[in-house]
Parts: structure tokens; C-alpha cells; sequence
């Protein structure tokens, strides 16, 4: 009987790359998997099994799949292609599956050994949200905050069972944390389900802690905040997290800036934007105006004529970022105010201004005169 073309078992074209023959190997090999058939399908499954398994020990190796496209079958050992029950051809079904088994038998199991072959799992990270004003932002603090700590239980220790007792060895995994699991022809070390991988159980457990050994309190923990930092920004302190599991690491806590609505100024990275808010008449005459900054007051000339949305740029009024050589920069942005609550009088005077106004044309108007202009263009 004839070999069917390893490319077509795969189902892959002769250009694929080796990540597609891998991908299309994974795929194929898990669904033909003798531990995946059972009963009468297993019979078929397994010689399934077989031809990718050789289809893809032939093109993952560059040289037998140069070989083979040149010469086929003939190109190739057909005797090698087998694996048979020794490691030459579990080594490409191993790599192409490490990382799938290792999802499936050891989710979770990110720590390490410790001591007595026991798994440490290093601790949870902790996030705690700290609220500051902007001038705090700007100059930098030092803050204290209070944050969750464990400390070994009074009563007990430490050790989690009830005082005159002690913890037992695990009798589902001896004392060793891990169990080992089979799958078909694998063999994969798991963490013990019954102790969680502590390798011991505590028949009586202590009254204060229940059993863990410690006890969640608050404590006291000095925060410095640097100068120039922004919304959003996390500060690490390595080391206050929560505790880990069998004498692993403790994780960290981040601290997340918050910055609280300014009512005067918007940050935008290191620029500050603020609105500034000026008379009629001065927008019209010119004049100089007081306008404040982080750093105190600071004066800017009104040009006669200003229009509203006008803005004025002041050099190094900004912030100094937490990575900036240099302060950012304040934009003020002119509000032109409308007269409210007139008297009689003051209507009187704007009437009469109004007049002299218009009369004066687009002279005194530019903007509105460019904007009569596009009315007539649209409605004609």
C-alpha cells in the first residue's frame, strides 16, 4: 500500500512555514489522540495518530524534508519515521505538546521548590488607589497610608493547629505537596488537591486563625510620592503585597495616582490650560491682567482687540514630569464676558455704541463682515 504525501496528511501546502506545520500537527494529533478515542474509533485513531505523527517528524526536520522534497518517500528512512517505543520520535511530539500539556496538567503551578520538594507560590499583588491635588502632583509629598498585613497568630504560632497539636504529614502525597497524574504514556507532577500543595493537613485547627497560621491587620506604611507625577501613574513598594504560599516570595503593592478636579487648572501631560475670563471693554481697549499660576500670580498684556478664545503661552509655568528635563508650559485661554443686569442707563450707552459701531463697517468687525459675506454666498 502506497504512502499518502505528508504534506496532504497535514493538510499544509509545500511553501507552509514550520509554525504552520507545527499548528497543523498540534491540531490533528490532539484529535486523533488514542486517549481521546475510545471503544471501536480507537482502533482507526491510533493509525491516524501514527501517519501525522511520522508526517510531521519528517517535515520538522529540515534536512529530512529537503530530502524528501526531492526525492520522496524514497528521499526519507521510512523505518524512522515511527518513533516506536523509544525517544527519537517522542521528542518532536514533546516539544510540539509541551506547552499544550503544560496548560492542561499544570495550570496555576507558577511558583517554585522549596524545601522537602514542597511548591512555593510566591504572594498576590496588591493595588491601592491614592487620591492627590495637583499641587501635590507638582511638588511631590510624602503620604501614609494603611494597608492590609499578616502577621503569625499568637495563639497558635504560626503553625495553624490548635495549641498541644500539630500539623500531619499529607496522606494523599506524603508529605512531598505534589501527586503525579497519568495520562496515557504521560506522566505529569501535579500539586497535591488535598493539602494544596503544603504537604501537610491539620486535623485540629487553631481557634484564632482557623488554620492559616496568621491573621490579616492593618498597618502603617510610608508612601513618597515624587514630584511631577501624573494621573494614572503607579508606584511599586516591593514586597508589601500578600504573603506566599509555603515560605514562597511576597508579592508587591502598586499605589495608583488619582488626581482630583482642579478649579482652576487642567493638566495635559506637563502643560497646564486654564480660562481666563476678561471684560468686554478689556478685550476691546487692551489692558494687562493678573492671571494665577502653581507658582503664584503672573501678569500678561491684552492686546487691543482680543477676541474670545485668544491664548497666551507662558514658558516654564507648567509642571516638571517625574522623566522631564524641563517644566511644561501654561496656556491661558481668553473668555470674553457678556455685561449681565444692565441698567437702563448702561443700555442706553451700548445702544449709542452700536450705532458708531456699524457705522464704522467691517472696520470694526472683520469677523462679522467675512460672515455676512458666507450667509449671502449660501442662500444664493
Amino acid at each position: 500500500m502506497s504512502k499518502r504525501d505528508f504534506y496532504e496528511i497535514l493538510g499544509v501546502g509545500k511553501t507552509a512555514s514550520d509554525e504552520e506545520i507545527k499548528k497543523a500537527y498540534r491540531k490533528l494529533a490532539m484529535k486523533h489522540h488514542p486517549d481521546r478515542n475510545q471503544g471501536e474509533a480507537s482502533k482507526g485513531a491510533e493509525e491516524k495518530f501514527k501517519e501525522v505523527k511520522e508526517a510531521y517528524e519528517m517535515l520538522s526536520d529540515p534536512q529530512k524534508r529537503a530530502a524528501y522534497d526531492q526525492f520522496g518517500h524514497a528521499g526519507v528512512d521510512p523505518n524512522r519515521g515511527h518513533g516506536g517505543p523509544g525517544t527519537e520520535g517522542f521528542g518532536g511530539f514533546a516539544e510540539a505538546f509541551g506547552d499544550i500539556f503544560g496548560d492542561m496538567f499544570n495550570q496555576g503551578n507558577r511558583g517554585g521548590r522549596g524545601a522537602g520538594g514542597r511548591q512555593v507560590y510566591r504572594g498576590s499583588d496588591l493595588s491601592y488607589a491614592m487620591e492627590i491635588s495637583l499641587e501635590e502632583a507638582a511638588k511631590g509629598k510624602n503620604a501614609e497610608i494603611r494597608i492590609p498585613a499578616w502577621e503569625n497568630c499568637d495563639t497558635c504560632h504560626g503553625s495553624g493547629a490548635k495549641p498541644g497539636t500539630s500539623p500531619k504529614n499529607c496522606p494523599t502525597c506524603h508529605g512531598s505537596g505534589t501527586v503525579q497524574l497519568r495520562q496515557g504514556f504521560f506522566s505529569v507532577q501535579q500539586t497535591c488537591p488535598h493539602c494544596r500543595g503544603t504537604g501537610k493537613i491539620i486535623p485540629e485547627p487553631c481557634t484564632s486563625c482557623h488554620g492559616q497560621g496568621k491573621l490579616k491587620k492593618q498597618k502603617t506604611l510610608e508612601v513618597k510620592i515624587p514630584a511631577g507625577i501624573d494621573d494614572g501613574m503607579r508606584i511599586r513598594s516591593t514586597g508589601n503585597g500578600e504573603p506566599g504560599t509555603n515560605g514562597g516570595p511576597p508579592g508587591d503593592l502598586y499605589i495608583e495616582i488619582r488626581l482630583k478636579k482642579h478649579d482652576i487648572f487642567e493638566r495635559d501631560g506637563d502643560d497646564l490650560h486654564c480660562q481666563v475670563p476678561v471684560s468686554f471693554i478689556t478685550a476691546a481697549l487692551g489692558g494687562e491682567i493678573e492671571v494665577p499660576t502653581l507658582a503664584g500670580k503672573a501678569a500678561i498684556d491684552i492686546p487691543e482687540g482680543t477676541q474670545a478664545g485668544k491664548q497666551f503661552r507662558l514658558r516654564g509655568k507648567g509642571i516638571k514630569g517625574v522623566r522631564s528635563s524641563y517644566p511644561g508650559d501654561l496656556y491661558c485661554h481668553i473668555a470674553v464676558e457678556t455685561p449681565v443686569k444692565l441698567t437702563e442707563q448702561q443700555r442706553k450707552l451700548l445702544r449709542e455704541l452700536e450705532e458708531s459701531l456699524q457705522k464704522g463697517g467691517s472696520r470694526h468687525s472683520p469677523s462679522g463682515e467675512s460672515w455676512t459675506d458666507k450667509l449671502k454666498r449660501f442662500f444664493s
